[in-house]
């Protein structure tokens, strides 16, 4: 007997935001989208070029100054479209901000993107008050294999691995069709602790 609701198969939101700036903000947003990945582009192409040379110290330089302007230009982005973009780490459930604010990511986006404790993430929240999540950087991973279960106390569904149990997502059993019982390909991070798993899939 299944313990969890089954919910409707979900859509991973877009990863890219570029998309969404083109269909709500126009050519002028476009134009300066561009402008910021040509940058981008440029630049690494350079770092690679020094280290390619052995210039490690000029490199470094030259990567500091890569920060600084994206963070001049997403300034900028923020005054012309009248979004903000903040980034920060997924916890297992939330994006943490770096003054340790949590924003809620949806369970959707984090199932479908197997996110896990310690990627970092980039939201743009909208001038209409939408969020956008993207995932950009991933923390090495780790496979396990366990069972499915349901923690007694809370009723949420966890997967257990020899003597460590791990809270995953409902939204993503629900979206594998799991019952208690069933193995689960589960993902974690590498070398260290976490509370959280993502599911990668599970075998009925």
């Amino acid at each position: 007997m299944e313990l969890f609701i089954e919910e409707e198969e979900f859509e991973m939101e877009p990863d890219v935001e570029a998309h969404a700036y083109v269909r709500e903000y126009g050519d002028a947003r476009n134009q300066l989208a561009m402008q910021m990945l040509k940058q981008v582009r440029d630049s690494i192409t350079h770092v690679i070029h020094l280290l390619e040379e052995g210039d490690t110290a000029k490199a470094t330089r030259q990567m500091v100054d890569i920060v600084s302007r994206r963070k001049a230009t997403e300034g900028e982005l923020e005054l012309t479209t009248g979004s903000r973009i903040i980034e920060g780490v997924f916890d297992g459930r939330s994006m943490v901000g770096g003054e340790g604010v949590r924003f809620a990511v949806p369970e959707n986006y984090a199932s479908k993107s197997k996110l896990i404790e310690g990627d970092m993430l980039k939201l743009l929240i909208k001038p209409d008050g939408g969020y956008v999540f993207k995932q950009i950087g991933p923390v090495e991973r780790t496979r396990l294999v366990g069972q499915l279960s349901v923690d007694s106390s809370t009723n949420d569904p966890v997967v257990a691995c020899g003597d460590e149990v791990y809270k995953v997502l409902a939204a993503s059993v629900s979206y594998h069709k799991g019952i208690p019982g069933d193995e689960v390909v589960i993902v974690v991070p590498t070398g260290g602790r976490c509370v959280w798993a993502a599911i990668e899939k599970i075998h009925t």
